[in-house]
């Protein structure tokens, strides 16, 4: 079986540009730091530690409309994101539960972050109207840096460890409605 290449793809739903930029900047590998570990490397001869660091494609909305048509467009285009990080305060439009189920509506698959400082819905309603607690993680703001990559990171591999357990799922599926095929024309 060939192994597709590993899902990458974040979007971030936020109506703060500053906040895209912090994604951006913690997601996305820059030429600095790679210079900056290539000389560490050479200064201290520790190879090591000089590990790749895969990047995350990033892309961002402000609002949780446009994120929503992303979404739909990236599934139209079979490039689905792997995980979607949504504010949950982003007036005027859908709010971060309203965007994330929207958002589920295309894509089943999708793990969610919501990213809030503020809890204007009990958490529990929260779990319970989305329903889907296995995809779903809450972030509180502000955040450091590290807990955003490790979700990132995580909820990627989450994701195609997902999508692969519903491949053979469906294999499976297969060869059982064609060995029964078999059994009833043998029969």
């Amino acid at each position: 079986m060939d192994m597709e290449p590993a899902n990458r793809r974040i979007l971030v739903i936020d109506d703060n540009v500053a906040i895209h930029d912090d994604f951006r900047k913690i997601l996305e590998r820059s030429l600095d730091t790679s210079l900056l570990q290539e000389v560490r490397a050479e200064l201290f001869d520790d190879v090591e530690e000089q590990k790749i660091v895969e990047k995350f494609e990033v892309e961002t909305a402000d609002q949780g409309q446009m994120g929503h048509r992303m979404v739909q467009d990236a599934m139209k285009a079979e490039r689905p994101y792997a995980v979607a990080f949504v504010d949950m305060r982003m007036p005027p439009g859908w709010d971060g539960v309203e965007t994330v189920e929207h958002l589920w509506q295309e894509d089943p698959d999708l793990q969610v972050v919501i990213c809030t400082a503020f809890s204007d819905h009990a958490w529990e309603d929260v779990i319970q109207r989305l329903n889907k607690n296995g995809q779903l993680l809450i972030l509180r703001k502000p955040f450091d840096n590290i807990e955003v990559w490790q979700l990132a990171n995580s909820l990627t591999k989450r994701w195609a460890e997902s999508r692969q357990a519903k491949s053979q799922l469906e294999l499976l599926a297969k060869w059982a409605e064609e060995r029964a095929e078999e059994t009833i024309k043998a029969n």
